[in-house]
């Protein structure tokens, strides 16, 4: 280390391993302290150290400021040799203006981790042999591809069979699907009238109850799939239907006013609508008459037999 009083500016160098095995690794470690308003010019490397040591990598200089206002200057190499020697590495120079200021010297010792006979003669480099054929693998992995492909034809032709031989499976119907549309709708709006939940102040609620019966009705009565619908877009399709006398598929017709009874059923589907999606308070008496217009439309729309064996009576004279 060298230290120069009056510019107060210290070099050093050190070395991670002064011993090394041919061709491996070790850092050299330069740093410099100086005062933060001088400016050491620091040494340039190249590929190599010195003759015989080269230069594998190297960092950028790192510049840290220490607690009493010098800076300090850190650069590491990393050094390899491929030639079994004892090395002296010489000092380096860092210049500031006119003065040059030294680090110490070091050695290194690269050692031969053989030991190579010299009384042998020098011999020309063998030829390339070919590597003898494995047969029993080659024969192994031809099985085991024969294997495969058996087993995924074997499955192509079971799934066939299964497909071909299985039993259909009995669809499970619905109850209430065997029982007259009308009949069932009545049945949920007696329990919804009993329960009266918008009492409760479950007026959401008891409106989407409302709706969802009245939909199912309309989608099993007139074929409307009402409950994938909006209102506008099931009130759209019903309108010809009940405008019309209410006859679809050779049924009935409408056993009150069609125009009359398609407004009632538009309000309350727009007041349903109102509560569900802007929160819409109702009134005691708009509860009520929701319910009465469902019931109001079930009976008014629901197949009477004796018309509907009056029309067929009519179809066949």
């Amino acid at each position: 280390m060298i230290y120069n009083l009056l510019l107060a500016i210290v070099v050093s160098a050190s070395i991670d391993s002064t011993t090394l095995m041919l061709g491996d690794q070790t850092n050299l470690h330069l740093q410099v302290t100086q005062d933060a308003q001088e400016r050491v010019e620091w040494p340039v490397f190249g590929e190599t150290l010195q003759e015989g040591i080269e230069i594998v990598d190297k960092t950028t200089v790192d510049t840290t400021t220490l607690p009493d206002g010098r800076v300090q200057l850190k650069q590491d190499l990393t050094l390899t040799s491929f030639k079994d020697s004892l090395f002296a590495i010489d000092e380096i120079a860092f210049a500031l203006g006119r003065d040059t200021f030294w680090t110490e010297a070091l050695a290194l010792n690269v050692v031969q981790p053989f030991e190579v006979d010299s009384s042998l003669a020098i011999t020309d480099i063998k030829d390339i042999e070919k590597a003898p054929i494995w047969w029993w693998g080659i024969i192994r992995w031809i099985l085991l591809g024969l294997l495969l492909a058996g087993l995924a034809v074997g499955g192509w032709y079971a799934w066939r069979w299964y497909l071909k031989n299985r039993k259909p499976e009995e669809e499970e119907i619905n109850p209430e699907l065997l029982r007259p549309a009308d009949e069932v709708a009545l049945e949920k709006l007696d329990e919804i009238k009993a329960q009266k939940i918008w009492k409760d102040g479950k007026v959401k609620e008891y409106q989407t109850e409302l709706t969802d019966v009245v939909r199912e009705y309309i989608g099993r009565r007139f074929e409307v799939h009402s409950t994938e619908k909006t209102s506008d877009e099931t009130l759209r399709e019903l309108k010809p239907i009940l405008m019309n006398g209410g006859l679809i598929n050779g049924d009935a017709s409408l056993n009150g006013d069609g125009k009359e009874l398609y407004e009632k059923l538009r309000k309350m589907l727009q007041l349903a609508d109102l509560v569900k999606f802007a929160k819409w308070h109702t009134t005691p008496d708009e509860n009520e008459q929701g319910l009465t217009t469902a019931y109001e439309f079930v009976n008014e729309t629901k197949i009477v037999e004796e018309l509907k064996v009056e029309s067929l009576e009519k179809s066949e004279s």
